[in-house]
């Protein structure tokens, strides 16, 4: 009988070790660190500030509605500047500084120097790894600044891992910044992740093996059914509207992806991925076996992982805004993102992780929607506008070449010949600026000489300077009225026509609450800056958001 008594009494007494060592191990699991392990930041081309309001009865409890539900929402995220697209707004997001700057004052701007159009990411001395010869000629050597990742890694002995992801290359490069691990992005040739020789000189073998999966085929071997019955899409306009162009006009649900594929080169048939919801699917998926493969949110040195979502952005410029195209698009994301923070969650820990959510910039409605509504609206043609500039500076100066190039609503002028023909620059500048002036739906129109020489405080004059960058911007920049978009020839862009955007902290050391008041874009990498304890990016004019940090 004792036997057996002493026997029991070892059993509990085991039983009690293993359920105290059980629940220590919960206890430290759940204690939140000084540090995160992880930084995560969510950033999704065009997405519009109102679409979590305008969906989210149709959200799952476990996506968007969880990040702001247990997050902080600040609801009133805007950047200040005039001229905005992915690389634009991904560099200000990273560097907590205004395009005028970090340098990267659009896509690409012309070089007087080389005489062409630069991209923000191209570096001649760079080779690609994984892919064609010039689909990895990329480096962030172009942004001027430095990114609030990497001044993690001058804090700690560049001890943490940083990686960037994406569809297109100019998001993975610029928000991964300077001292980076990876940047990853869709080769559209080949149909694999890619990367370039200013990371590493071939790729790791794990990226390799989920190349070797071929998920892009399989992709583009589904059809882009919508998730709901179509009489449920009630926030969007009908399937089959006016303000669609579609592919090649084809702007009916469902869609056969392998068939709608045909349209493009065959040398980049993959490009189809980045204008389907199966493309954030792509990139999310990539983004997780990084976090596996690498390691990351592994020890106690913060580790970053920028994951860029750019497959909206292409949708709403075939569909729209209000859409059931995007709505569709925005819902399947919502599902992604789910997936995602439950991997998390069981993976590295919630209260491990800062999760951020934002974009890089909005998308706003279409002239014609706009129009037909009553609201003022239209296009400003640029090349007819330029090519009557070309004229009238012909019949004044004499015939010359007196413009350079004109992009992103810029003029750059041929200096050299105004200077040659003794005339004064700014007074050419002004000259140019007065008759555009006199244009369809321009708005305002600023030299650079004006640039230069006068601070504006606010206003429209402000935004542009905020973008204005003296070696890289034009002579004369032109604003259009709000609601105008340029449509150059057959492309048609916008530019800092929707500046709202939303912006959701989640995880680590976050409160639940919604801010209301004003928050910039340039306020993001300031307020990582102080909740981590390291210098601000070196260019930083952005203020640490105080409810956040408190």
């Amino acid at each position: 009988m004792i036997k057996i008594t002493s026997r029991l009494t070892i059993l509990l007494l085991t039983l009690l070790w293993i359920c105290s060592s059980v629940a220590n191990a919960q206890g430290k699991k759940l204690m939140t660190p000084e540090q995160p392990k992880l930084i995560v930041l969510l950033s999704v081309s065009q997405f519009r500030h109102d679409y979590i309001s305008r969906y989210w009865d149709k959200f799952s409890d476990k996506g968007f509605r969880k990040l702001v539900n247990r997050g902080t929402y600040c609801k009133n995220t805007s950047y200040n500047y005039l001229i905005s697209d992915k690389g634009v707004g991904t560099s200000t997001i990273v560097t907590g500084a205004q395009p005028a700057s970090h340098g990267i004052v659009a896509a690409s701007w012309y070089s007087d120097l080389k005489g062409q159009i630069i991209p923000a990411i191209y570096d001649e001395k760079a080779n690609t790894v994984g892919g064609p010869f010039e689909a990895g000629k990329c480096s962030p050597h172009q942004l001027l600044s430095s990114t609030f990742s990497d001044e993690i890694n001058l804090s700690n002995n560049f001890k943490s891992k940083v990686i960037g992801v994406s569809l297109e290359p100019a998001s993975a490069v610029l928000s991964a910044g300077h001292t980076a691990d990876a940047a990853y992005w869709f080769d559209i040739q080949n149909g694999n992740f890619i990367s370039s020789s200013y990371y590493m000189d071939s790729l790791p073998g794990w990226v390799e093996e989920f190349n070797a999966k071929a998920l892009p085929d399989s992709y583009m071997e589904q059809d882009w059914n919508l998730l709901l019955p179509l009489s449920e899409y009630s926030e969007s306009l009908p399937d089959n509207n006016a303000y669609e162009s579609g592919y090649d006009n084809d702007i009916d649900f469902p869609y056969d992806i392998s068939d709608i594929a045909k349209i493009y080169n065959k040398k980049e048939r993959y490009s189809i991925l980045n204008t389907i919801p199966s493309g954030n699917n792509l990139v999310k998926d990539f983004a997780i076996h990084a976090i596996v493969n690498d390691s990351l949110g592994y020890d106690k040195n913060t580790d970053v992982l920028f994951i860029n979502f750019t497959a909206t952005e292409q949708i709403g410029h075939l569909f729209g805004p209000l859409s059931v195209e995007m709505e569709d698009a925005v819902l399947r994301l919502d599902k992604e993102i789910a997936h995602f923070l439950e991997f998390i969650e069981s993976y590295v820990g919630t209260e491990n992780t800062l999760v951020l959510f934002t974009a890089e910039h909005g998308l706003p409605y279409s002239p014609e929607y706009l129009t037909d509504h009553k609201i003022p609206s239209g296009y400003f043609t640029s090349l007819s506008a330029v090519s009557l500039l070309k004229s009238y500076l012909n019949n004044v100066y004499g015939k010359g070449d007196w413009i350079k190039e004109y992009h992103t609503q810029q003029i750059y002028l041929n200096r050299s010949l105004i200077e040659s023909a003794d005339l004064k620059l700014s007074d050419f500048q002004n000259d140019i600026a007065n008759l555009m002036l006199q244009f369809h739906g321009v708005q305002n129109t600023l030299t650079a000489h004006s640039l230069q020489n006068t601070d504006y405080s606010h206003g429209a004059f402000h935004k542009i300077q905020n973008g204005y960058n003296q070696k890289r911007s034009g002579d004369v920049i032109i604003h259009l009225k709000h609601g105008w978009i340029e449509k150059h020839g057959r492309e048609i862009v916008s530019y800092g026509t929707d500046t709202r955007i939303p912006l959701i902290w989640y995880g680590w050391k976050i409160k639940r609450k919604t801010i209301i008041s004003p928050v910039d874009l340039i306020d993001i990498a300031p307020t990582i800056s102080v909740l981590l304890d390291i210098s601000y990016p070196n260019a930083s004019t952005g203020v640490p958001i105080e409810e956040i940090i408190q």
